[in-house]
């Protein structure tokens, strides 16, 4: 069993924070080894050369010649990564007025890290299976996010389960049917054989790009399930749902881009080609998409390095990554830790090398987000002192982490980040989805709301709600909460 992350210890030969060699051995992984050394790696990070595959192995590990996360070593790592984050964006701190409305929770991929889906079989008409899942139809969809705009919300991200009766369009409906078995050809069943019909792609795309709202949507595994059972392009799927309203795309259901780790933790998701063909092809239709990294479960400190690579290689291709987001991996409540897989997430330490080793190595993406909902307040600090340069958003619904057993909170007010920002010595800075647009906040000037939006003057997003992250998405939308961050 791979140990996980419960200490700052990192296996030399396996996973980064456990006992490395059991998880390496386990699921066949060879152990990180590398022709490099710690010392010539961070000297060349010092002197910001482009990084190659084993630098980043030797600085995630510091050092394979050693067992454990050495302290002093780690330290070193944190010290070059937040110069170069100080030189490559300044000490702005930025962070987004924002709202996660995901369609469904319906899914039969069965990912061993997820605890936000439900069968989808328990939403079909005559079934008599409870849930606690969601469907939300269009038109509920687009309710939510009138009510967001009010509010002042300015982005809304939506990632959802791959609901069977989910279609690009109604081509895609007719294309599908038309299937010998569509159900277990291409993950198919029609509308009427549920309770709730999501509607098309296309419709919720529409439905959720109002009001001048920047509608943040569909990830590569999401436009895989957009067209699957065809033979069209990713770029043509993209198009479309940028002609209905889409305009940009996350880079979640990465996981680590490594397929002997996805053949493990999700072994009916896409593979790594198949992601990088998915970001192509948004890129190709004129939108901007992020890139993340869901870590510390199974992987080794090598997968990490060779994921980042694919990244920074996509970057050198498209130019339209807008930044780069590490997802820890919160293990409680999911299938890796029930079946005893894994017995807990990355440590601290991991945390924060991953940050600082993502902010040295790519060298084409500007900016590396930390998480608040991940990490808490704390911790979410210490990673902005690591190479990291922004601070999420206000999400206002939260769902995916909290369902996986996250506990720090679903809700982050201006006030806030305000306070947080500025008592490390940054600046708070409100900033626009792509980034392109940006607003310095006046710590003394409060209290203090989103102006960036189409709908926002200023006005505190939840006067009388939730603050410090104790929030509810219910009490913020009127909806079932959810977020989505792979």
């Amino acid at each position: 069993m791979s140990s996980g992350g419960s200490s700052d210890a990192s296996g030399s030969n396996g996973r980064g924070g456990g006992d490395g060699e059991s998880g390496a051995n386990e699921f066949d992984f060879a152990a990180p080894a590398t022709d490099q050394s710690f010392e010539n790696a961070l000297a060349k990070a010092r002197d910001g050369a482009r990084l190659t595959v084993d630098d980043a192995t030797e600085l995630l590990a510091t050092g394979t010649d050693r067992e454990g996360i050495d302290p002093v070593r780690k330290e070193a790592v944190l010290e070059v990564a937040d110069r170069r984050r100080a030189e490559e964006v300044g000490d702005e701190v930025t962070f987004v007025a924002n709202l996660n409305n995901n369609v469904t929770t319906a899914c039969n991929t069965g990912c061993l890290f997820c605890n936000f889906k439900d069968t989808a079989h328990a939403f079909e008409a005559d079934s008599d299976v409870e849930h606690a899942g969601f469907t939300k139809p269009p038109a509920e969809s687009r309710a939510v996010v009138e009510d967001a705009l009010d509010m002042g919300v300015y982005e809304v991200c939506s990632v959802s389960g791959l609901h069977p009766a989910f279609a690009l369009n109604e081509e895609h409906h007719e294309v599908l049917a038309a299937h010998d078995d569509p159900a277990s050809e291409a993950n198919y069943k029609p509308p009427e054989a549920y309770a709730t019909d999501p509607g098309t792609y296309v419709e919720q795309m529409a439905a959720m790009s109002v009001g001048g709202v920047h509608l943040h949507s569909m990830t590569p595994e999401e436009a895989y399930h957009a067209k699957r059972g065809t033979d069209w392009a990713y770029e043509s799927v993209y198009r479309e749902l940028a002609d209905a309203g889409l305009d940009s795309a996350p880079g979640t259901a990465a996981e680590i881009l490594v397929d002997e780790v996805r053949d493990v933790i999700c072994p009916g998701k896409i593979r790594t080609d198949d992601w990088v063909a998915a970001m192509e092809g948004a890129a190709a239709a004129g939108l901007d998409v992020t890139s993340t990294m869901m870590y510390g479960h199974v992987e080794t400190v090598a997968h990490r390095a060779q994921h980042l690579e694919v990244i920074r290689d996509l970057q050198d291709r498209t130019g339209a990554i807008t930044e780069f987001v590490p997802l820890s991996f919160i293990h409680r409540n999911t299938p890796l830790y029930r079946r005893g897989v894994v017995d807990s997430g990355p440590s601290r330490a991991e945390d924060e090398l991953v940050v600082a080793v993502a902010r040295l190595f790519l060298d084409n993406v500007d900016h590396v987000q930390a998480s608040w909902v991940k990490s808490g307040d704390a911790h979410g600090l210490k990673l902005l002192n690591c190479g990291a340069d922004d601070f999420m958003g206000t999400i206002l619904s939260e769902e995916i982490t909290s369902r996986a057993g996250g506990e720090y909170g679903e809700y982050r007010s201006f006030d806030d980040y305000v306070e947080m920002i500025t008592a490390i010595g940054r600046t708070p800075v409100e900033r626009s989805t792509d980034y392109r647009t940006r607003r310095r906040i006046d710590p003394d000037n409060g209290p203090h709301g989103p102006r960036l939006g189409p709908r926002a003057d200023g006005t505190p997003m939840l006067p009388d709600g939730p603050s410090g992250g104790e929030g509810t998405g219910s009490d913020a939308t009127g909806t079932p909460p959810a977020d989505a961050d792979d």
